[in-house]
C-alpha cells in the first residue's frame, strides 16, 4: 500500500496492512504485538480425561527429535580442523560446505511448515531424520570438497531444515494455549541440550578414533529417533480427539481444514503477503544478525579460532558445551519472560548485552582456560537462542495461524545471516590469520539488531471479529 493509499484510508504511515489470503488456507489477520501473552486462566477442557494431556508427550517427542538433528549441527566446529589437516582445504572451502548447509537449512523451514499442513507432521520429521542420518554418513567415504557440500550442505542441510524452529512453532501453536512460551523456549532449547551431550562426545571420538566416528555417530543418534516420532508425534489434537492444552472450554475438537493448495505455492504466497508488511522486514533483519552471531560464527568459528590461540581442541569443544547448558536455562527463562513481557523489550536488551560480549571476546582468548573467558560462555550461552521465544512471539502475535510458514520465512534469513557469517570468517581468517576482526563486525551488527526491535510498531486491526487459531482456540484480537 502506498503512502497516498495510506492517507486515503485514513492510515498511520506506520501500519502494517493486513495480510491478504492465500488460496486455500485460512487467513487470519494481524493483532497487536504489544502485550504478546497467554490467558493465565486458559486451562485444559474439564471434559478431557484426566492424567498427563498428550500434548506434553508431543512436546518431548520434539525435544527428543531436535536434540537429535542437533548431533549434526554440533559436528562442523569440531570436524573443520581434522578434515582441513587431513585433506589440506582451506577453511573457506570447508566454511562454504557449512554455508550450504545454513542456508538450506533455513530455507527449507517455510516450506517444510507448508508440508506440515499437507502431510502431516510425522510424515515430514521422518523423513528428515533419515535425511540427516544418510548425509552425515556419506562423507565418511569423501574425497573431493565438492562432495562434503554436498553431503554437510544439501542432504542434511535439507533435513535439518525441516526440524529447525518452524516445528518448534508448529508444535506450540498447535497443542498448546496455556504455556506456549515457556513449551516454545523449552523446544527451542533442545538444541543447545544436543549441543551439551554431542560436543564433547564427537570431540573425543575426533581426536581418539578420528573424525569418521564422529560422523558415524552422528548418523546413528539421527536414525534412532524416527521409531519415536512413528508412535507419538501426533499430527494435531483432534487426531486423539482432544483439543490443545489450555484451550477455553467450549473449544472445537475438530481441527481446522487442510489447505487444498500446493504447499509450494502456500510458502510462497506466504512470503509474498509477509514481505508487504514491515514489521516482517524487521523481525527478519535483526533475525539475520542473530544467525550471523551464534550458528555462522561461534558455532562454526569459535573452536579453530580457540586452537589459533593454542587451546586444545577438546578443551574449546568443552567451553562450547557450555554454551549449550547455559543456553537451556537462559532459553526457557526468555519464554517464561514472554509470556509476561513485551518481546520488543526482550530482544533489545538480548541483542544489546550479545553485541557488548563480542567486542570483548578477542581478548579473551588465550592457551589456558580463564575465569574471564567462562564467564563469556556464561553469558553467551544464556543469550544464545533467547530470542527465539519472542520473535515467534510476534510471528504469530502479527500473522495467526500463518505464523509458523511466516517464521520459517523469518528463520529463512536467520540463517542466511548464519551463511554469510560462516564464509565471511573463514574468508578473514584465510587473509588477515586471525578472526579478530569478524568478531567486532558481529558485536556492531548485534547493536542494530537491538535498534530494527525497538522499531517494530503496533500492527493496525481491520477487523475485531474473533479468529480461529491453529491449536482450534478462538482468540479475540485486541484493539490497537
Amino acid at each position: 500500500m502506498s503512502l497516498t493509499d495510506r492517507r486515503a484510508a485514513d492510515l498511520p504511515d506506520d501500519a502494517v496492512p493486513t495480510l491478504p489470503a492465500v488460496p486455500a488456507v485460512p487467513a487470519v489477520p494481524a493483532v497487536n504485538v504489544v502485550n504478546v501473552v497467554n490467558d493465565p486462566g486458559a486451562r485444559p477442557d474439564d471434559a478431557a480425561p484426566r492424567g498427563l494431556h498428550p500434548a506434553w508427550w508431543v512436546a518431548a517427542v520434539t525435544f527428543l527429535t531436535i536434540i537429535g538433528a542437533a548431533g549434526f549441527r554440533s559436528t562442523p566446529g569440531v570436524l573443520m580442523t581434522p578434515l582441513h589437516e587431513e585433506f589440506g582445504w582451506p577453511m573457506g572451502v570447508i566454511g562454504l560446505a557449512v554455508s550450504v548447509n545454513l542456508v538450506l537449512f533455513g530455507l527449507a523451514a517455510p516450506f517444510s511448515a507448508a508440508l506440515m499442513e499437507h502431510l502431516g507432521v510425522q510424515r515430514v520429521v521422518a523423513v528428515a531424520l533419515l535425511l540427516v542420518g544418510v548425509g552425515s554418513l556419506l562423507p565418511v567415504w569423501v574425497t573431493q570438497s565438492w562432495q562434503l557440500v554436498l553431503c554437510w550442505g544439501i542432504v542434511v542441510g535439507l533435513g535439518t531444515g525441516a526440524m529447525s524452529m518452524g516445528l518448534v512453532a508448529t508444535v506450540s501453536g498447535r497443542w498448546f494455549v496455556a504455556r506456549r512460551g515457556l513449551v516454545t523456549g523449552i523446544l527451542t532449547a533442545a538444541g543447545a541440550t544436543g549441543q551439551l551431550i554431542f560436543l564433547p562426545a564427537l570431540a573425543w571420538l575426533a581426536e581418539h578414533h578420528g573424525w569418521r566416528a564422529a560422523a558415524i555417530t552422528t548418523s546413528v543418534v539421527a536414525v534412532a529417533v524416527v521409531p519415536l516420532v512413528l508412535l507419538r508425534m501426533h499430527d494435531h489434537p483432534s487426531v486423539l480427539g482432544r483439543t490443545a492444552y489450555g484451550a477455553p472450554d467450549g473449544t472445537p475438537v475438530a481441527r481446522p481444514p487442510r489447505p487444498s493448495a500446493h504447499p509450494v505455492h502456500v510458502a510462497l504466497g506466504t512470503l509474498r503477503d509477509a514481505a508487504r508488511t514491515r514489521v516482517f522486514w524487521l523481525l527478519a533483519g535483526s533475525f539475520a544478525v542473530c544467525g550471523a552471531s551464534t550458528n555462522g560464527l561461534v558455532g562454526t568459528h569459535f573452536i579453530p579460532a580457540a586452537h589459533d590461540h593454542g587451546m586444545p581442541t577438546t578443551t574449546a569443544a568443552g567451553l562450547l558445551a557450555l554454551v549449550g547448558i547455559f543456553d537451556v536455562v537462559g532459553t526457557i527463562f526468555s519464554g517464561w519472560l514472554t509470556d509476561r513481557v513485551d518481546p520488543r523489550t526482550l530482544l533489545a536488551a538480548y541483542y544489546t548485552l550479545r553485541g557488548a560480549s563480542l567486542f570483548l571476546l578477542p581478548s579473551l582468548f588465550g592457551d589456558t582456560m580463564h575465569v574471564s573467558m567462562l564467564a563469556f560462555i556464561l553469558f553467551y550461552g544464556l543469550d544464545w537462542v533467547a530470542t527465539v521465544p519472542p520473535t515467534i512471539a510476534l510471528c504469530r502475535s502479527a500473522y495467526g495461524d500463518r505464523a509458523p510458514i511466516v517464521f520459517g520465512w523469518v528463520f529463512a534469513a536467520h540463517q542466511l545471516g548464519a551463511a554469510v557469517a560462516a564464509v565471511g570468517a573463514g574468508l578473514v581468517r584465510d587473509q588477515l590469520g586471525t578472526y579478530d576482526l569478524a568478531w567486532y563486525v558481529a558485536g556492531a551488527l548485534c547493536l542494530v539488531a537491538a535498534a530494527l526491535c525497538v522499531a517494530i510498531t503496533t500492527v493496525r486491526l481491520s477487523d475485531a471479529s474473533p479468529r480461529r487459531t491453529d491449536s482450534g482456540a478462538e482468540a479475540a484480537p485486541t484493539a490497537q
